[in-house]
């Protein structure tokens, strides 16, 4: 099963991108959202990625962030929800607010999305509400490691420039230290010198 690519973006479309890797296109389909923060064509990506089989295909879904692609495997478990519909949800709603809306049981926000409908947004709530807290604040690539962290002088803005400098696209590079800093903690991550954080980052995306 493939879990995670890493290659060039050969191709961007509005729900899906062709990734070269190692000379071999894959297409992947992503959230509106996560088209909208890849980097440019013939950049460097990372996506975690599930792989759907189907008895006449094998379609690929790709996610910035994995606690994005944690969410799209909860929703598919809701009966009724297949992997495009919870991919449209993705779509319509970031993960926190999307957890957020399920654990405070919103239907009249989840009906909001495509798709969702009253008695299916019900179902969501009923099936996923004890499920979703601890994904609800999970860390967001963008959100903890674009604060006053990555001010310049910061160890955070170092390691970025270093790895900048080796080639790799900022939010390549952002994804890499996100990994990291989940896999650390807080404690470990914020205690990492420049040198140290460049190797960790290096080691996630070998």
């Amino acid at each position: 099963m493939i879990a995670a690519l890493s290659g060039k973006i050969f191709q961007k479309g509005t729900d899906r991108v062709v990734l070269d890797v190692s000379g071999v296109g894959y297409e992947v389909f992503l959230s509106t959202d996560g088209i909208s923060r890849l980097p440019d064509k013939g950049d460097d990506a990372f996506l975690y990625i599930h792989m759907h089989v189907r008895e006449d295909a094998l379609i690929l879904f790709g996610f910035l962030e994995e606690p994005e692609k944690e969410l799209f495997l909860v929703l598919k478990t809701v009966p009724g929800i297949g992997p495009k519909l919870a991919l449209a949800m993705l779509s319509g709603m970031r993960v926190n607010e999307l957890c957020r809306a399920i654990a405070d049981g919103d239907i009249k926000r989840l009906t909001c999305l495509p798709g969702i409908g009253k008695r299916t947004a019900e179902r969501i709530c009923v099936d996923l509400k004890g499920k979703v807290g601890e994904l609800s604040s999970e860390t967001v690539i963008g959100r903890p490691l674009a604060g006053p962290v990555t001010m310049p002088g910061s160890v955070v803005y170092d390691t970025l420039s270093a790895l900048g400098n080796l080639g790799y696209a900022d939010p390549v590079a952002r994804q890499a230290l996100t990994t990291v800093k989940k896999r650390l903690g807080d404690e470990a991550f914020s205690a990492l010198k420049v040198e140290e954080m460049i190797r960790e980052a290096l080691r996630a995306l070998a």
